[in-house]
């Protein structure tokens, strides 16, 4: 049996608030431990430390390559993961790379450092939320240059905490969704969208979507047999969490396992370079960008 080659991937990065290239290229490579304690997101190393590498890490892929907007944090990076060579310019990685990890949540940036990716048939996978609006989404979707090319998710929509099926086992059908999460709409409502979406199979069905306050952000969601309240804290401190409610009862869900959730993204995106997954659909990130569309403040 032959083994399969190794894939290499480059990684594009940073955006405010957002520490994805340390840890998604931990997830790949492994990582220095003293080099990541200087990491400025003191989450990813208390995490990363619950691991064990290279058992833990993801096989058959490497990040290889790195770009960053400010030259010595993709350094930083770099040695903190491993990632052998650090470019200046986004199109050096062009016939170099096999995939693309697209870690900037910044969505109104997506479509530009996407382009020369998606025109060159490389498979991406664009941090949440892939856009907020329709139209932007479309655009990008017309570069594909082969179905599934383009990968988005929240690495909640597979959470096992998130398992909202399996509750249905317990509390029946269930009708309605109380659920918070820190931050704003625009970059963290994907959070709960997205395995809301998945895990209740409502990708194709349509939504009724309403604004119910600026300050928080709560949005109600009506689906024909299923509601959400989703409320986003702003700075207020929040766990990612869910109330489920059924006909026989309600469940509290909260979001724990942050590894665990990049992790099997991760490997989805990978099935998806390697062809053996279709990964998100059109279809699906069509749905979930029409809510954050409708969501967002006029």
């Amino acid at each position: 049996m032959t083994r399969e080659r190794e894939l290499r991937l480059g990684i594009l990065g940073l955006s405010d608030g957002n520490g994805h290239p340390y840890s998604w290229s931990a997830i790949f490579n492994g990582y220095d431990p003293a080099v990541m304690a200087e990491c400025p997101f003191p989450v990813i190393p208390q995490y990363l430390a619950r691991q064990v590498f290279p058992r833990d890490a993801i096989l058959g892929a490497r990040v290889t390559h790195i770009w960053t907007q400010d030259n010595e944090a993709a350094r930083h990076v770099a040695r903190a993961t491993r990632i052998p060579r650090v470019v200046s310019d986004p199109e050096a990685m062009l016939g170099e790379v096999d995939a693309v990890l697209l870690a900037r949540d910044d969505a109104e940036n997506h479509r530009d450092m996407a382009r020369p990716f998606l025109l060159n048939g490389l498979p991406i996978y664009i941090d949440k939320p892939v856009a907020l609006t329709v139209d932007d989404l479309e655009r990008m979707l017309a570069m594909q240059q082969k179905p599934g090319q383009l990968f988005s998710c929240s690495a909640l929509r597979w959470a096992r905490e998130f398992n909202l099926a399996l509750h249905c086992n317990e509390i029946g059908q269930i009708r309605h969704i109380q659920a918070t999460t820190p931050k704003c709409w625009s970059k963290y409502a994907v959070h709960l969208l997205d395995p809301i979406l998945e895990q209740l199979g409502l990708f194709a069905t349509p939504a009724e979507v309403t604004r119910v306050s600026d300050i928080p952000e709560v949005v109600h969601v009506r689906w024909p047999d299923i509601t959400a309240t989703i409320t986003c804290t702003g700075a207020l401190p929040s766990d990612i969490r869910m109330r489920v409610f059924g006909n026989g009862g309600s469940r509290d869900l909260i979001f724990l396992n942050t590894f665990a959730a990049f992790r099997d993204a991760l490997l989805r995106f990978v099935a998806t370079a390697r062809g053996t997954s279709l990964g998100t659909t059109s279809n699906e990130l069509r749905a979930l960008v029409r809510i954050l569309e409708s969501g967002l403040a006029r």
